[in-house]
């Protein structure tokens, strides 16, 4: 069998790891051993946070859309079911965005809304 000399690769693979902890605090952008393991708890929050970043924003939607129905007399709840009993397909980032950008296109839903849920 034939002698396989590493020093080239595992170089390459260590430089690799040491550029993507660049910036990390203590001797986790200097030291290979404490780079790699912060490497992968990065990596692990990062792919946590990705998924949990899409719960945050529609929070927030929510928020500003309740936040806009009840200046205009109604609550969060009442305000969505009477959208979608008046036919009104826009989502939550859309109403949020009217919400905080046009007040007065969002009255204009709400009282689509509640038209809709009184009838």
């Amino acid at each position: 069998m034939t002698r396989v000399k590493r020093s080239v690769s595992a170089r390459k693979k260590r430089r690799a790891t040491l550029e993507l902890t660049k910036g990390f605090r203590g001797e986790a952008h200097s030291n290979y051993k404490r780079a790699k393991e912060a490497l992968i708890k990065a990596d692990t929050y990062a792919y946590r946070d990705r998924r949990n970043r899409k719960r945050d924003f529609r929070r927030l939607w929510i928020t500003r859309i309740n936040a806009a129905a009840r200046q205009n007399g109604m609550s969060y709840s009442q305000f969505m079911h009477g959208l979608s009993l008046a036919g009104v397909e826009l989502d939550r980032k859309v109403l949020a965005d009217i919400a905080v950008r046009d007040a007065d296109t969002f009255r204009r839903f709400t009282e689509v809304a509640r038209e809709a849920s009184a009838a």
